[in-house]
């Protein structure tokens, strides 16, 4: 007898998705629902802030469920159990964000087409912004604009509601989604061509990066950090080689010129659960320093290649080794990592491969900064 024939993916029930694969298939679907009735540059922002927000919710629930078996298995009576199920520090305690009652995701399913989905969504996402301080002016709160279609909005919800980010003892509800938030971000930076540089690293290059400099514990920081993905790497790299239980041993410092891309990167930092410092806003690497007094043992950075309009100010101190030219920023960036250097720290800087072919005199100058840093690589892309 042949097996019974499929059912359209409109008849199937609702999907219950935990791996990476089944999750990616779901929300891919998801952001196809938002392509053309948004801006091709904010539907990302949509797509990636609804997974995040799933994403807290689900973890809440998860360390909520496991409290309360604890609290049964411990003979603690039904009507105190609730109480404790409530208690925020019971959540905090174990690093897992504080998701108040119209936040989690269940309860704005529920009251999506009752309430209006984007206003809930809006509602939501600030208050866990409020509740959880690492999250201030992360969550992007876009959803009850008037150039929002809600009934797609509404479908998207549905359709997220399907996914559900629950961990393994193999792997953790945390390593699920940051796999699916850089999936994400990797196919929204090939959709976008070019631009897609400005929030993703390749990951080859972020990987040659972390493995060269080897940033087992210290500060580590990148001036145009884009979403994260340095920072996403070398926590990799210390749970690799040294437990996850050592990922606390490297703080990072970040900053990004760009609103949506800190937005992501922040995102991206609480997801893989790295306690990172992007400043308190986005901002201008050279105009606008937010690290001014940093001095790191890690200097990690793709920045933007030949940057012809950039903010020079030619009595900087940064410029040790002569001003840069205000023709490109290529030599600006080198000095600023070298800048950010303590005595003993190394830094690995990507730039365009016309580096190396410069104008003679910055040419030279280049090459005397690397010379007298030795720790530091000048990776030459091509």
């Amino acid at each position: 007898m042949p097996p019974p024939e499929k059912k359209s993916t409109e008849q199937e029930e609702p999907l219950s998705a935990s791996t990476p694969e089944e999750i990616q298939a779901i929300l891919w679907k998801a952001a196809d629902k938002l392509r053309g009735s948004v801006d091709s540059a904010q539907y990302k922002e949509f797509v990636l802030g609804l997974i995040f927000l799933k994403y807290v919710s689900d973890a809440f629930d998860e360390h909520r469920n496991k409290l309360a078996k604890e609290l049964a298995e411990h003979g603690v009576p039904d009507d105190r159990i609730g109480d404790f199920l409530e208690d925020r520090d019971e959540y905090t305690g174990a690093h897992v964000f504080w998701v108040p009652e119209t936040a989690r995701w269940s309860w704005i399913a529920a009251n999506a087409k009752s309430q209006g989905v984007g206003k809930l969504l809006d509602e939501a996402m600030d208050a866990v912004m409020r509740e959880n301080a690492a999250l201030t002016g992360a969550p992007p709160m876009i959803f009850n604009r008037g150039n929002v279609d809600q009934k797609r909005l509404t479908e998207l919800v549905d359709l997220i509601g399907d996914a559900r980010f629950d961990g393994n003892e193999e792997k953790p509800t945390q390593d699920v989604l940051g796999e699916v938030y850089e999936y994400f971000l990797a196919n929204f930076a090939r959709a976008e061509g070019k631009r897609g540089g400005e929030f993703y690293r390749p990951q080859s290059v972020v990987r040659l990066i972390v493995e060269i400099l080897e940033p087992y514990e210290g500060r580590v920081y990148d001036p145009a950090c884009g979403s994260g993905a340095m920072f996403v790497q070398a926590s990799k790299f210390i749970e690799t080689h040294r437990g996850r239980s050592h990922k606390a041993d490297i703080a990072v410092y970040g900053q990004e010129w760009n609103e949506r891309t800190w937005r992501l990167g922040k995102m991206n930092l609480a997801i893989h659960g790295i306690d990172g410092n992007l400043g308190p806003r986005w901002g201008d690497t050279f105009a606008d320093d937010k690290h001014p007094d940093l001095k790191a043992d890690f200097v990690m950075a793709n920045p933007p290649f030949n940057i012809s309009d950039w903010a020079r100010d030619e009595s900087d101190v940064r410029w040790r080794y002569g001003v840069p030219p205000s023709s490109n920023a290529n030599f600006a960036w080198l000095q600023h990592a070298v800048s950010k250097l303590s005595d003993r720290g190394t830094a690995a800087v990507v730039l365009a491969n016309g580096s190396h072919s410069a104008p003679r005199v910055e040419a030279k100058r280049m090459s005397h900064v690397v010379l007298q840093w030795c720790g530091m690589m000048l990776h030459c892309e091509g």
